[in-house]
């Protein structure tokens, strides 16, 4: 009788988290998980967009295969009959249960998030979520806009309450069924912040005075940056505070003071959540399941806060693809658990001073498409077999790889990536690299740069991220028969993060990179 899951999957959080060094945010309940998990400090998504992402893990194909780039049609039809992680859980006789934004809602996941596939009972979606659109936001003029940046009181909310303060009040009350119905589980848990709007309740800004609020460290558009690799953050564009900012088309910069709220606001909504995340924490402590619950918390993709000049997913830099990623245990991250014990007692942000450090933590690098694999094996069951060259009519499959023979939890031991290398070239073919994609409609930036539909994409940008460097290029694709032609390159990107850990200067055309260029040709 295995352990059950609960997986818990933000949508658009970077890792701005205590746990991951960030010396501003306040994320006491996340980072307590930490302190009992095995953390990945260079875990990435394989697409920063939520439908080809969460598809993408869910399924543990890579977007190639699931052909899926935009948010318009389901992988079943269009690919091929793919197994997901929940249905494989299922089929092993786990109750499945998705709360929240599991999978994309829509056509992506057939209307349905998947169900009856995936799930043992119809998903469930806040009520409050139809709201998140409206115009809630109260402006400077007393009157109510649809705003970026928009702290709300949340007792004059359409019913009273926000999506995610639904959805945990949802996931405890399964938390409760479940623990009386003994049958073990699969409970899928998605919360919505910080993905835009940046509508939280307002008591979280006091965590944050606008004074303690820097810019990115690099708030320009490097000089040497492609034009197809720059996304023109055309969602936040149609937001009514941004509009109203009149800012030009595609590179203008918003206003320094703008930044800095739009900034502190991502931070709000960041300790917003991890009040929703303490809250289900310690009901699964309440519940006496911390002891045979495995828990994962993981994020679609990243947001970039001003770096580049850019804002909002939509790119290959780490700030969109890098994404926070951490296992809970028990017996395993953590010393034997007694029943009962309480391991995640709720941490109030506003009372809370210092931070927690991970129990375990790898540098190693790492994608979201081996999640399914990884907690196949963490759960006991069968590891899915590694996916063929061409996976189209391969049920059941995966192309990632378990990640974990990389869990090695000894107290405070930061595992390096590059141990035991002696002989260059083994070295080389063995570092665990992750694999990235965006799509482009054009080689400058367009309206529909950040999301072209699938008959609109003409380039396809291939980023392979490793340790020490970031490699991104973008090649003709042609969306019919959905290939890449690596011959016709439109540009290139060569980022070596070592020296340049922010992706500033692009060296791709650097002569002296000459032996960079050779070890893949070797």
């Amino acid at each position: 009788d295995g352990m059950n899951v609960l997986f818990i999957i933000v949508d658009d959080l970077r890792p701005v988290l205590g746990c991951y060094g960030d010396k501003l945010v306040k994320s006491p309940n996340i980072d307590q998980l930490a302190s009992q998990s095995m953390v990945f400090s260079n875990a990435y998504a394989q697409q920063a967009l939520c439908a080809p992402s969460r598809v993408s893990f869910l399924t543990g194909r890579r977007p190639d295969t699931t052909r899926l780039y935009d948010f318009y049609s389901y992988w079943r039809v269009h690919a091929g009959n793919y197994s997901t992680m929940p249905q494989y859980f299922k089929e092993n006789g786990y109750v499945t249960l998705s709360v929240g934004k599991v999978f994309h809602p829509g056509v992506s996941s057939n209307y349905s998030d998947d169900y009856p596939y995936s799930w043992s009972i119809p998903p469930f979606h806040p009520s409050a979520e139809k709201h998140e659109n409206d115009k809630t936001c109260r402006g400077k003029d007393g009157k109510l806009h649809a705003n970026l940046v928009c702290p709300v009181n949340v007792t004059e909310m359409p019913e009273g309450t926000l999506p995610d303060i639904q959805s945990t009040e949802e996931a405890i009350h399964l938390l409760n069924v479940m623990k009386t119905s003994r049958q073990k589980f699969f409970l899928a848990v998605g919360y919505h912040k910080p993905h835009i709007p940046l509508r939280y309740p307002q008591e979280f800004l006091k965590l944050y005075p606008l004074e303690n609020i820097t810019l990115a460290p690099d708030p320009w558009v490097p000089k040497k940056l492609p034009s197809v690799a720059y996304n023109p953050w055309m969602d936040i564009r149609q937001r009514d505070d941004v509009e109203a900012l009149n800012v030009s088309f595609p590179y203008g910069a918003l206003p320094d003071d703008f930044q800095r709220q739009i900034r502190q606001s991502y931070y709000a909504a960041v300790s917003y959540l991890d009040v929703q995340v303490g809250l289900l924490l310690s009901a699964l402590d309440n519940v006496a399941l911390s002891n045979n619950t495995i828990v994962v918390f993981t994020a679609d993709h990243g947001w970039s806060l001003g770096e580049h000049g850019e804002w909002a997913k939509y790119s290959n830099f780490d700030v969109a693809t890098r994404v926070p990623l951490m296992f809970y245990v028990p017996g395993m991250t953590t010393s034997h658990v007694s029943q009962g014990a309480r391991v995640f007692p709720y941490l109030d942000p506003f009372s809370r001073i210092g931070g927690s450090v991970p129990k375990g933590q790898s540098k190693k690098v790492v994608e979201l498409v081996s999640l399914f694999p990884t907690l196949a094996e963490l759960a006991g069951l069968q590891v899915p077999p590694a996916c063929p060259k061409m996976s189209f009519g391969v049920v059941l499959c995966t192309e990632g790889t378990s990640i974990v023979h990389y869990f090695n939890i000894s107290e405070g031991k930061v595992e390096e990536g590059k141990e035991g290398c002696d002989d260059t070239d083994r070295c080389f073919n063995e570092e665990p690299v992750a694999f990235s994609q965006y799509p482009r409609p054009a080689d400058t930036p367009q309206w529909n740069s950040d999301k072209p539909k699938l008959k609109d994409i003409r380039i396809m940008g291939y980023s392979m991220r490793a340790m020490d460097y970031r490699y991104t290029l973008w090649v003709q694709f042609d969306p019919i028969n959905f290939t890449a032609n690596f011959e016709h390159v439109h540009a290139g990107e060569l980022y070596m993060t070592e020296s340049d850990p922010d992706q500033d200067y692009n060296v791709y055309n650097n002569t002296s990179y000459g032996w960079f260029f050779q070890k893949f040709l070797d």
